[in-house]
């Protein structure tokens, strides 16, 4: 597929601090691609570099083919962008920064713009000071898409908003994947990607820790279950990337990634373990493997079983 956003080897610090080390990332065309990661993981840094309100230290990030660095006049007039906290003019009406902003637009924006704002259902003659949070970040998606761009840049979008305005928001994500555009949005709200993604990519102290599709993802991954007969019987690694590992009392848990029958039938016949269970864990039980369980390198690095110590 091809390649939307393009991030190269790019590494990022400020004062006493790596906030990039490194980052590698493509985001395919046509999809609702989600950056996770915990606050201070590198998120907002990285989409500030895509926008080319920061320049990087090392490495190379594109957009449509497009260098965020040099040519970051021209992204910004071809994607969309909503923060978390969108910088509006308080003094104006919902229909009047509609006709406002329509000037740096091609024809058609203005229509395109109404019609967002009648689907989101939010007065046109209110003044933006006069509006909820829910429907301020609604005028901002509106202002953002009303020019139908092939790229949509979300940073935590529906922080604060409450529930249902939640879902609305990201449902139209959805809706415009299945029009041949991409979304990339920023969240720390798990459950809510969950329904919306079709890629995820997770961030961990400044670098990728995992990008794969989340149909993927949850398919290639288990989360296994030990019940032990002594807490201090020794376990044989499963092959396949051992994402985390943690133990209590007699029961122990491994998630890992490709993990094949021979791995999970040599768990069972371990002499000590009374019963293995096996299910599919869900994002956030993933998310958390990746971003605070201990750094797991590949199973032919790994000794050859790990006791409760490990």
């Amino acid at each position: 597929m091809t390649a939307v956003v393009s991030v190269n080897g790019v590494f990022k610090g400020f004062r006493g601090c790596q906030a990039l080390r490194g980052i590698d990332l493509q985001v395919p065309s046509g999809v609702v691609f989600a950056l996770l990661g915990e606050n201070g993981a590198g998120k907002t840094t990285l989409i500030r570099i895509l926008t080319g309100f920061l320049h990087a230290d090392a490495g190379s990030a594109e957009i449509l083919g497009l260098n965020c660095e040099t040519q970051s006049l021209t992204i910004r007039r071809q994607i969309g962008y909503v923060s978390d906290a969108p910088a509006l003019y308080d003094w104006m009406t919902v229909e009047r920064i509609g006709w406002f902003t329509s000037a740096f637009y091609p024809t058609g924006f203005q229509a395109n713009y109404e019609e967002l704002i009648r689907q989101f259902e939010v007065p046109v003659e209110r003044k933006i000071k006069q509006l909820s949070k829910g429907q301020r970040a609604k005028v901002a998606l509106a202002l953002a898409v009303a020019h139908e761009p092939e790229l949509l840049l979300l940073d935590e979008p529906t922080s604060g908003l409450d529930p249902l305005v939640r879902r609305q928001f990201l449902e139209s994500m959805v809706d415009r994947a299945a029009t041949g555009r991409t979304v990339l949005l920023s969240s720390h709200q798990i459950d809510e990607v969950e329904r919306v993604a079709d890629w995820v990519a997770i961030l961990r102290d400044g670098q990728v820790a995992l990008v794969e599709p989340l149909a993927k993802l949850k398919q290639s991954t288990q989360q296994v279950i030990l019940s032990l007969s002594d807490p201090l019987v020794e376990i044989p690694l499963p092959r396949g990337r051992v994402l985390h590992h943690t133990t209590r009392g007699r029961q122990r848990q491994i998630l890992v990634q490709d993990m094949d029958a021979d791995g999970l039938a040599a768990l069972r016949n371990t002499t000590g373990v009374q019963h293995v269970e096996t299910k599919t864990p869900s994002l956030e039980e993933i998310f958390i493997a990746c971003t605070r369980g201990e750094t797991v390198p590949a199973a032919d690095d790994l000794p050859q079983a790990f006791s409760p110590t490990a």
